[in-house]
């Protein structure tokens, strides 16, 4: 076997290192320095191809560093949670003014958008044929009644029967109905406020002659207000007359205080809707407008900052940290705000929840805790942010 640099060959080498040797001449020197030649190229081959494998699986076999990541624990909070709902201003007390009998109007105390006190005359219809009606009967009725008077003195001394005082009394109390009859028709012949309130704007002018169908103008109270809001089904047992809701107008930033004074008996077949009625005891609001009603609810859960969670399109996920290893677990969510998200199932009381360097972690790798935070660490980066 021949030997290069003190170590033998291969057989297999060796066997080609003869093919290549018979068809060469016969020259020893030559046949010597061809074979040390192909003998030299087929090791460095062999040692490039080494070294390439040992490049290729070094950074394989390297361990990466741990990940530094913040966490927060996992507690119970309380969720400041609210349900929102449209609504419409309603007064209190409204009517439109109608006349109970046709006429011409002979009186008209109707100024647009003034306030009125209860019993103030608005209108009057001719009505001179039932007042002239009315003055006859109360002379009528002095006259029965001193002829009833006078009968009753005879009767006492049986200066006159019974029954011609009978008669007398019977013609007077006729001549007392027939006065209130007429009282009733002249009742109607002028329109009154039903009750302290504002007037709406006016439809009808002095002389004008009006019918019972059209509408003379518009009352409403004005110390109260309701609001009519529709809530879905599912939400009406948090709902319960004499509780509180918040309502919101366009005009005003601030909230106003309504009770619930009525929730309606039936729920609507088609929308599974009911309808709540609020009173609002402070009034500036102006009727059918639009207000939002917020609905308060106490509830607790378990929240975690919104950058924590990674948005899947299966499922939304959290790392834990477990055993310094990152672990990925599935969450569901619920109630939510631009900083902070409740989770409803994907993790226990007590879990570390990573919420910095989320982008880093991979499943099962190293992790190490630089700083346990809290919800109000976030709470006040956003408040600076702002």
């Amino acid at each position: 076997m021949f030997l290069i640099n003190q170590k033998p060959f291969h057989p297999f080498i060796l066997s080609r290192l003869n093919t290549k040797a018979m068809l060469l001449p016969r020259n020893p020197n030559f046949t010597l320095f061809m074979t040390r030649g192909i003998a030299l190229c087929l090791i460095s081959i062999g040692l490039l191809a080494s070294c390439k494998n040992k490049k290729i699986e070094a950074p394989i076999s390297k361990q990466s560093n741990p990940v530094p990541v913040d966490i927060v624990v996992a507690s119970i909070s309380p969720l400041p949670t609210a349900s929102e709902f449209n609504g419409t201003v309603l007064s209190q007390e409204s009517a439109d003014l109608h006349s109970e009998v046709s006429g011409r109007i002979i009186y008209l105390n109707f100024p647009d958008g003034a306030a009125v006190s209860k019993g103030t005359l608005l209108l009057r219809i001719n009505n001179s044929e039932l007042l002239a009606q009315r003055k006859q009967a109360q002379v009528q009725k002095e006259l029965s009644a001193k002829t009833v008077e006078r009968l009753g003195k005879l009767l006492e001394i049986k200066g006159v029967n019974q029954a011609d005082y009978d008669q007398a009394w019977s013609q007077l109390k006729s001549l007392e109905s027939s006065l209130e009859v007429l009282e009733a028709q002249i009742a109607k012949t002028e329109i009154r406020a039903p009750f302290d309130g504002v007037l709406g704007l006016r439809q009808v002018s002095n002389g004008a002659y009006i019918t019972p169908s059209q509408t003379i103008g518009t009352i409403h109270s004005k110390n109260k207000v309701k609001i009519d809001f529709v809530v879905p089904e599912h939400i009406l047992p948090k709902i319960k007359k004499g509780s509180q809701v918040q309502v919101y107008t366009s005009e005003n930033e601030k909230s106003l205080t309504a009770k619930v004074i009525a929730i309606d008996g039936q729920i609507n077949l088609n929308t599974r809707n009911a309808t709540v009625r609020a009173e609002l005891s402070q009034f500036g609001l102006t009727a059918g407008s639009f207000v939002k009603i917020v609905l308060q609810e106490k509830k607790q859960g378990i929240l975690v900052p919104t950058q924590a969670v990674i948005p899947d399109a299966v499922a939304s996920q959290v790392v834990l940290v477990k055993n310094g290893k990152g672990m990925m677990s599935n969450i569901e969510t619920g109630y939510r705000t631009a900083d902070f998200v409740e989770v409803t199932k994907g993790i226990n009381r007590g879990d570390s929840i990573v919420v910095t360097g989320v982008l880093f972690v991979r499943p099962k790798s190293q992790l190490t805790v630089r700083k346990v935070k809290s919800l109000d660490d976030f709470m006040n980066l956003n408040t600076n942010k702002e």
